[in-house]
């Protein structure tokens, strides 16, 4: 078979980039190559740092069939993808604007996100990033962009060498006595300085445009936020690379940190809120004087119209439907809300020209390419169609009663399959694969018999 000449997709002059990177870090030890899978795990493989230039020129080999394991790694062979197709390789493009140093390595390191091709130059649709980019296309058919940022909470926890199966301590707070809710304290902040101006440093010199850091509602919870994109594909990068920075910076600190959905009963969990606006050629869609509200509404509507179908995007992980407890700031039900923090969809007081969505239902272990999709998918479905949403939910959301979004995996992982809404949204390719994946998942927690059902039946 004759050699095949690969192009890299990139728009014209990214080459330039890279080579301007390359003659700043001549003395590169490694290079990172990072490919998010379905389910946002990081996969990938370190390099000599001599090799970039390579990466870039003829990508990298990776397995389709990587878009086909579970949350531990695992092939899912009902997703068609592994042996029975002879396990093929595709080829792995960079992103060159993710080519940055990794501040964290003990060596001179760089990374890079990939995203996959088929042999022939088309992407690869079981790939995350590509079914996001396929979103921002219909988006563009119907004449509008989309502006996202994304929030992201997780817990630090002291490195453990203990039984992994015991429940972890997070970092409590500077205060005397047992460890209790110390909402935005300073205090946390500046116990952690070290901690937290190696994250902020990190993100400037990986040119993530972290913005606000808080102390959580529990003890050794934090959050991130991120400033807003007007490309959705560079904020869903800037998530990912988020949770990756915040790992590796806490692990040069001998800390844990942890972006699972609900890891303590008894404290709040991890959320990835996304703030959305949309625009057309005369501003946000959502500002406009006469239409403005109206537009708002629709988009809305079309969120609360396809959320139990598009749930599975947001809630991905058995733990994930934990966190959907009645009091936790997270949300329970089908509802929306001006300024309110107990609803799904808040709409944060702000300037008219700031005016957007902020979608609240997603856990911090959700891959960030599928729940944008699932976001801007529910937005568009709304714009095209007109209705107006229900009655802002005034108070407290949870005392309310309203359609509840169901807390069973099964339910989501079937209501998300049934959906042609949801196929057309994901395409075809994503929409077997990811419901393969998540029943396999499910299947697996079945068969786990936990310490509380043997401490009351044995």
């Amino acid at each position: 078979m004759p050699h095949q000449v690969l192009e890299h997709p990139a728009e014209p002059g990214w080459k330039a980039g890279v080579n301007a990177f390359l003659a700043e870090h001549p003395d590169l030890d490694t290079v990172e190559v990072v490919l998010p899978d379905t389910n946002g795990v990081l996969r990938g493989k370190w390099l000599p740092g001599q090799a970039v230039r390579k990466v870039f020129d003829d990508g990298v080999a990776f397995p389709f069939s990587l878009y086909g394991l579970d949350v531990w790694g695992r092939e899912v062979e009902s997703t068609g993808m592994h042996l029975e197709t002879g396990d093929k390789d595709g080829v792995c493009w960079p992103i060159p604007e993710t080519l940055k140093l990794v501040p964290w390595a003990e060596r001179k390191t760089a990374q890079v996100l990939l995203s996959m091709y088929d042999r022939d130059g088309a992407p690869f649709l079981a790939d995350p990033r590509h079914v996001l980019k396929r979103m921002v296309d219909k988006l563009a058919d119907f004449g509008v962009t989309a502006t996202c940022a994304y929030e992201l909470e997780f817990y630090l926890f002291e490195e453990s060498e203990g039984d992994w199966t015991e429940q972890p301590k997070p970092l409590f707070s500077t205060h005397r006595g047992p460890a209790r809710q110390n909402m935005y304290a300073l205090s946390d902040l500046e116990a952690l300085l070290p901690v937290v101006d190696d994250l902020r440093r990190a993100a400037d010199l990986q040119g993530i445009p972290a913005d606000a850091a808080v102390s959580e509602a529990a003890p050794g919870q934090f959050e991130l936020n991120l400033h807003h994109r007007r490309d959705p594909l560079l904020a869903a990068d800037d998530a990912v690379l988020l949770r990756r920075l915040v790992a590796g910076v806490a692990r040069k600190h001998e800390l844990k940190a942890s972006f699972m959905a609900k890891p303590f009963v008894e404290w709040p969990g991890n959320g990835m809120h996304v703030h959305v606006s949309m625009e057309n050629r005369d501003g946000n869609l959502f500002a406009c004087p006469d239409k403005g509200a109206d537009r708002l509404g629709y988009a809305i509507n079309g969120l609360l119209e396809t959320m139990p179908e598009a749930l599975l995007l947001f809630t991905s992980t058995f733990n994930g439907f934990r966190r959907m407890q009645p009091g936790s700031y997270a949300p329970t039900s089908i509802c929306w809300g001006y300024d309110n923090r107990s609803v799904a969809l808040r709409v944060p007081a702000s300037s008219p020209e700031a005016a957007r969505v902020e979608h609240r239902i997603a856990g911090a272990d959700a891959n960030p390419y599928l729940v944008l999709t699932g976001i801007l998918a529910g937005m568009l479905e709304g714009l095209k169609a007109e209705v107006a949403p229900p009655p802002a939910v005034t108070g407290n959301a949870y005392e309310k009663k309203h359609k509840r979004l169901t807390p069973w995996m099964d339910e989501a992982i079937d209501a998300f399959e049934a959906s042609e809404r949801m196929k057309e949204a994901v395409g075809p390719e994503m929409h077997k694969v990811l419901t393969e994946i998540k029943r396999e998942e499910l299947n697996e927690f079945g068969r786990e018999i936990s310490p509380l059902e043997r401490q009351t039946y044995l």
